[in-house]
């Protein structure tokens, strides 16, 4: 039975997560950390969990790590990650972190997105992208995994296949997003007030989202070219759930047609996804006429995927639930491939 626990209990991702694992078969919960003093049963902080987990709460020391764990599930906020993965990683304790502190293999990259210096420059160099789709040979040696950001993990499953066969052009790509307002965390703010965010949609952090450099960086590295996007995420008011809706262009020389064994005839491109995904167990491809719709995936772990050639465009629409294969789901498929489980334990 795995041990694992979880450091900074008290995160929207984190009740999704112990949902999760407490399905799992292989895997106990035996620590829950949080950065408050007072000690809560995790029942006290989410009532849902009554009965199911009453596990009393520590206090997350920097210079203390727990000895009666495996694992940890790190859902702290960035830049505070970094000062806790180190300690684990020593104690060979394996690692998950939520945050963006991992993700990045060009320190640099992170410190100008970030505002801070990152004080663990082993880590970022042998961290490991959780985004098994992508990466799952090397995350099955993996000893620490960053776990991707919900906005790119409907990003690059999206537009991989494409890339990865340098059949579009890498810097004239656009993403409209739109995401639930789980997606802005639990910590209150003004514009996730209801009356705020109710019977509203707008666009926000517009060319300045944290997500867009990691969506660049992630898919520039995996497809060894520089890749640049125009990224606008939006907030809508539902709960949760994200739909990407991105637009490529198609190189030239390559003819746009509906019909024929064009490259770019919808029967081609969606017959490319079908290849590069395979069996992946999370991945469902959309038929004909069918997009997506955050309805259908949301508290599952699935991406559901369509495409559609237009006159000089190839759109790809994506959707995820932010708070699962956004987060706290793809962390557990992280953790099973990680730990030689199966990979769809606990998930479905």
């Amino acid at each position: 039975m795995l041990r694992v626990g979880i450091i900074g209990a008290t995160a929207y991702t984190s009740l999704e997560l112990i949902k999760i694992l407490l399905r799992h078969p292989e895997v106990k919960i035996t620590y829950l950390g949080v950065r408050r003093t007072d000690r809560p049963r995790i029942s006290d902080i989410f009532p849902t969990l009554k009965n199911l987990l009453d596990l009393k709460c520590e206090t997350i020391e920097q210079k203390e790590v727990p000895e009666n764990i495996d694992l940890a599930f790190i859902t702290l906020p960035p830049t505070i990650s970094m000062q806790y993965v180190p300690l684990f990683i020593q104690k060979s304790i394996k690692v998950i972190d939520f945050s963006a502190d991992y993700r990045f293999r060009d320190k640099s990259l992170y410190e100008r997105w970030y505002k801070t210096q990152h004080t663990d420059s082993k880590g970022i160099e042998t961290a490991v992208y959780g985004l098994p789709e992508l990466f799952r040979e090397k995350i099955k040696k993996a000893r620490l995994v960053g776990n991707p950001g919900c906005y790119t993990t409907a990003t690059i499953l999206a537009l991989a296949p494409l890339l990865m066969k340098g059949l579009v052009f890498p810097e004239d790509i656009i993403v409209d997003a739109k995401s639930g307002v789980s997606g802005r965390g639990r910590e209150p703010k003004e514009d996730t007030h209801y009356c705020e965010c109710n019977e509203n949609i707008e666009a926000y952090s517009v060319g300045g989202h944290r997500h867009s450099p990691e969506i660049e960086h992630i898919l520039s590295m995996r497809t060894n070219q520089k890749v640049s996007i125009q990224f606008v995420p939006h907030l809508i008011p539902m709960n949760r759930g994200i739909l990407c809706t991105i637009y490529a262009k198609p190189k030239h020389g390559m003819t746009v047609g509906a019909n024929g064994h064009s490259p770019f005839s919808d029967h081609e491109v969606h017959k490319l996804y079908k290849e590069f995904y395979g069996n992946g167990p999370f991945i469902r491809l959309k038929e004909g006429h069918e997009t997506p719709r955050t309805k259908d995936v949301t508290y599952t772990n699935f991406c559901d995927i369509a495409t559609k050639v237009t006159e000089n465009r190839i759109v790809i629409l994506s959707a995820i639930d932010n708070l699962i294969k956004g987060a706290s789901g793809q962390a557990v498929q992280n953790m099973n491939v990680m730990c030689g489980f199966d990979e769809k334990t606990g998930l479905l």
